[in-house]
């Protein structure tokens, strides 16, 4: 007997996907570039405080101070953890843009506004924004990865000049000062751009790559959850799929190629991924390691700690109060994730940042006295006065061991 082949026909279905990516590409695109509303922080190209403009280090010889750009996420009922979050990687060297996403109420986004224009130093040096129009997120559809891509823009017109993208969650939180990654980072080249990634995408192929998938949240402003579309694509042979970790730390070159575009790879991966399962894991790799320019800028690390049960499950670990000496010593300058409140993040705040409840992570900025618990960020001075701690040690034997090989550079992106 004759099998039917209708299933198979590439012609019974790439119409309708041609018609379902095209405006959810078009939608991508406007959320990524739109200009969005922000609800506290500076709107120029150039911070407030003229320390910033200045590098000290420079007259005695060391390599100039990068600065980084946060990009904070969280969604309802997450404005303390973002909150907290801040204050752990807070710097006055660089800019953060916090996002409560549309399932958060408006109340909560004015009250993590006004707490950041009621923080003197945040006022002073004007690096602190909040997204009053919050974009609909649906877990692992491409309003994810549109998201990101709106919050980039954002950095890359409002905010300052800057090195590297950084984007966490409100599940995640810092393990090293940001004093310490500012001074490991200084001795690093601007083009190196930190994220996991692979080709060989195993199981991932039948669960994330064939599957076409439609996010509602591209074309309604009630969040649920995505579509399953019954036909299966094949793998792309016009480029070469990699995936990895959605966690990232990007140059701005790279993401400015990404937004900005002068070439049309970035928008025909945006297109292709508007119909892809959990696309965070898989946009920038394959843009990254698809380009001549920028395939052998990678490292392949998220810089995160994370654990995983064996075999993997859906969600890493969350980690507690066991893992503390793991953490320290994997020398990654982030974990994740965190159950809210877990009794661990007040263990990283006292034995790693020197932090107190409610205030930012010490530094060399800080000049204030410590005299009777006093916060000694009260009172402030050159940003770039950084003081490294012992923490710095074991991110530089990380990076060291990233970078082990002198040929790291032409192995990447296979």
């Amino acid at each position: 007997m004759k099998m039917k082949a209708y299933s198979l026909d590439p012609r019974r279905w790439l119409m309708p996907l041609i018609i379902l990516a095209v405006p959810s590409l078009l939608l991508i695109l406007t959320i990524a570039y739109s200009k969005s509303p922000i609800l506290a922080g500076h709107s120029s190209n150039q911070p407030k405080s003229s320390f910033t403009h200045r590098n000290f280090g420079a007259q005695f010889g060391l390599p100039k101070l990068p600065r980084f750009a946060y990009l904070i996420s969280g969604t309802k009922g997450d404005n303390a953890r973002v909150k907290r979050l801040l204050q752990a990687v807070y710097h006055p060297r660089n800019y953060y843009l916090l996002h409560l996403d549309l399932e958060a109420s408006d109340a909560e986004r004015l009250e993590l506004a006004k707490y950041v224009k009621s923080e003197g130093v945040i006022g002073v040096f004007g690096n602190v924004m909040v997204i009053g129009k919050a974009d609909l997120v649906t877990y692992k559809g491409p309003t994810m990865i549109a998201s990101t891509l709106h919050a980039i823009a954002i950095l890359l017109k409002q905010a300052g000049d800057w090195d590297w993208f950084v984007n966490l969650s409100a599940s995640d939180y810092p393990l090293t000062r940001q004093d310490d990654i500012l001074h490991i980072f200084s001795y690093l080249p601007r083009d190196l751009n930190f994220l996991e990634h692979t080709s060989t995408i195993g199981w991932k192929e039948h669960q994330r790559a064939r599957p076409i998938i439609i996010d509602p949240g591209l074309y309604h402003s009630k969040k649920s959850g995505v579509f399953w579309a019954k036909e299966k694509r094949s793998l792309p042979a016009s480029f070469k799929l990699f995936m990895g970790s959605e966690w990232v730390v990007l140059t701005r070159s790279f993401l400015e190629f990404c937004v900005w575009g002068w070439d049309n790879l970035p928008r025909t991966l945006l297109m292709y991924y508007t119909n892809f399962l959990s696309s965070p894991e898989g946009y920038f790799h394959t843009v990254v390691c698809n380009h001549k320019d920028y395939q052998n800028t990678t490292v392949n690390h998220d810089l995160h700690y994370i654990k995983w049960d064996n075999p993997p499950k859906h969600r890493p670990i969350s980690l507690a109060l066991e893992h503390f000496e793991d953490m320290v010593e994997s020398g990654a300058p982030f974990a994740r994730e965190f159950a809210k409140d877990d009794p661990v993040l007040n263990k990283i705040d006292e034995k790693l940042l020197r932090r107190s409840v409610g205030r930012f992570t010490p530094g060399g900025w800080c000049v204030g006295t410590t005299i009777l618990g006093k916060d000694p960020c009260v009172a402030y001075g050159s940003p770039n006065a950084v003081k490294p701690t012992v923490s710095s040690k074991r991110l530089e034997k990380l990076i060291l061991a990233l970078l082990d090989s002198e040929t790291f550079r032409s192995k990447q992106c296979k």
